[in-house]
């Protein structure tokens, strides 16, 4: 009678248990969808035209001097130009210059890409809505790599031909085979 009465203390227990977990599982799913649908609107909206912005995405940072003061908010292609138009808001605190600087950069070798503002010295303020006319787009690594590659790849003939060249005997008079 004890062992089973112990039994059931213990099954009710590990339902009681089971049930928190799932109710604190979907508590995070549920804040995790409904904060990421949330746009944070508390900035003046500023554009930026691209030659590549490969992995800066909607909602990837911009950042001042290493701190976040925005975020980007919409990207598209411009069918005139080809160029990528990215979107981002800035807090209403920060008044940039006309001549700001917007470069696509990394948080490490394999981190995220984001929008690094480089504030020039002008005196005028950029508007919402305005372009930021100073740009430098994203660096792929791969294209990197690639470059690096063929450039050792083309190289190498050229050294091999010389060490060879080099270890060859020099050439001296025929002999006239009155040896």
């Amino acid at each position: 009678m004890f062992v089973t009465s112990l039994r059931k203390t213990q099954q009710i227990f590990e339902l009681i248990t089971g049930l928190i977990v799932i109710v604190v599982f979907v508590t995070a799913v549920v804040f995790a969808i409904v904060g990421h649908g949330q746009s944070k609107d508390d900035g003046y909206p500023l554009k930026a035209s691209f030659e590549h912005i490969d992995g800066l995405d909607v909602g990837s940072d911009v950042k001042l001097a290493g701190v976040t003061v925005g975020q980007v908010t919409h990207e598209l292609v411009s069918p005139k130009d080809f160029k990528a138009t990215v979107t981002f808001s800035v807090r209403p605190d920060i008044r940039l210059p006309v001549d700001t600087a917007a470069i696509i950069t990394s948080d490490s070798l394999l981190g995220g890409k984001y929008i690094d503002l480089s504030p020039g010295g002008d005196e005028a303020v950029l508007k919402p809505d305005q372009f930021i006319t100073h740009t430098q787009g994203s660096i792929s690594l791969q294209e990197l790599l690639s470059k690096f590659i063929f450039s050792v790849t083309d190289n190498m003939p050229k050294s091999d031909n010389s060490k060879s060249d080099a270890n060859k005997p020099a050439s001296s008079a025929p002999s006239s085979g009155l040896e």
